[in-house]
């Protein structure tokens, strides 16, 4: 397998683990962002990092972007004491934000020898609707020119 076959292979199951533990039957988009900043060592990291988009800032984001969207049908998350997610032993399945997600990181590089870790980046902040973009607007950051920067990386970076 080559390296970016380990490293997909890796924010996948990373990936997996995040559904697991907010109890999703399905690895999301938004599971893909938290393994690619949880990964240290690429490209796609440090730009994460260079944004102040740690692991635990996204992880804090995308809490509020929950409570907003249940805010936004009449459920005030204050008002309740949700109960801890049940784990489903089974393995989530890919969802169809994290495989849209990675169709168009794919898409966004010239050929599978050329793919690396902030092409994967770009295709999960290549979209206008969802969990992603809703959060990283609430941690105020600049989604276009978040992926500008994930862009520049591909000139300049080989991992």
């Amino acid at each position: 397998m080559s390296a970016i076959d380990h490293y997909i292979n890796a924010i996948l199951e990373e990936g997996a683990a995040q559904a697991r533990e907010d109890g999703s039957a399905a690895t999301e988009a938004h599971h893909l962002l938290l393994a690619i900043a949880a990964h240290e060592g690429t490209a796609a990291h440090r730009v994460l990092a260079g944004a102040g988009l740690g692991r635990q800032a996204i992880s804090d984001a995308l809490a509020r972007e929950f409570e907003r969207s249940l805010n936004a049908v009449g459920v005030s998350l204050s008002s309740f004491t949700l109960p801890a997610p049940s784990r489903d032993p089974k393995p989530p399945k890919i969802g169809a934000s994290a495989r849209l997600a990675i169709e168009r990181g794919f898409a966004a590089a010239t050929g599978k020898k050329d793919l690396r870790p902030a092409h994967l980046l770009l295709g999960i902040l290549d979209t206008e609707h969802g969990t992603v973009p809703r959060a990283l607007a609430l941690a105020g950051v600049d989604r276009v020119d978040l992926m500008a920067r994930a862009r520049r990386t591909l000139a300049h970076d080989s991992w």
